[in-house]
């Protein structure tokens, strides 16, 4: 079980979560040490690690390949499904995320445990990453405009538009993306679990997605994006790929466009 909760700006915020209460028997996965490095952010806010030290680091908290990965967060799956995808990212089909997250298990009056959590010994043979390429997709390929290509922005609608952008340098999207915001993927209940595969398929469709031959999600540093990308899987859409650098990736390099 692991624990991705994270909050923009506290650095500490997401541990501090897990020490306070988490799914009893999780690991604190971190978006910003594990699931990220951070060390280029001409990248991104989050660009991808370099595959083996993720392997390594998932080793480090007792995860190997045969262990099944159940991820949550605090927010709609939103990076939890950043971890599912990674997983994907190096050939490992062994993670899925528990759809309402904790905010679903403290409502269905499930225990919580505090504290650093369990003590993982890291197994003998470290995991070995056999890398889905084909999931991936980088700049010069959004900058190498193709037909029969649809690019899907999961950010709020507002910051799609470029009315507001509360993270970023600069507002508005990537030329030719269009707007299916990660919260439509997610019903209107007091705790928003994703919605029904056809209902996906409805929301998808009314985007236009059966016209094209390769789809693409985007977001601000390549994280909610792949809540939009678990939601295609869902649907039956399952080659999708994540731009991983995103907006703040695009608009570090002035050579291309930006439009609002």
């Amino acid at each position: 079980i692991a624990d991705t909760r994270w909050i923009h700006g506290d650095l500490d915020g997401g541990a501090n979560l897990y020490r306070k209460g988490h799914i009893p028997g999780a690991v604190f996965l971190d978006l910003d040490i594990v699931l990220s490095d951070r060390s280029d952010l001409t990248r991104g806010r989050h660009p991808l690690p370099d595959p083996n030290e993720f392997a390594w680091k998932l080793s480090e908290r007792g995860i190997n390949a045969d262990s099944f990965i159940v991820a949550y967060d605090d927010a709609g799956g939103s990076v939890s499904a950043r971890l599912w995808w990674m997983m994907r990212w190096i050939g490992l089909n062994n993670a899925v995320v528990l759809d309402g997250g904790i905010p679903k298990w403290i409502a269905e009056g499930r225990l919580l445990e505090t504290g650093n959590g369990p003590d993982t010994p890291t197994p003998s043979s470290p995991l070995q990453p056999r890398m889905n390429s084909a999931l991936l997709a980088e700049m010069n390929d959004l900058e190498a405009r193709r037909n029969g290509r649809l690019l899907i922005d999961a950010r709020a609608g507002e910051r799609y538009r470029g009315e507001i952008e509360p993270i970023d340098a600069r507002a508005g999207h990537i030329p030719g993306a269009i707007n299916v915001p990660f919260s439509e993927n997610l019903t209107n209940t007091d705790v928003p679990v994703f919605r029904g595969a056809n209902e996906l398929r409805a929301l998808y469709g009314r985007a236009g997605i059966d016209n094209y031959n390769e789809v693409i999600c985007y977001c601000g540093s390549g994280v909610t994006a792949c809540h939009d990308l678990l939601a295609l899987c869902i649907a039956g859409y399952e080659t999708a790929k994540l731009y991983t650098g995103s907006w703040s990736e695009w608009i570090c390099h002035h050579k291309v466009e930006v439009s609002a």
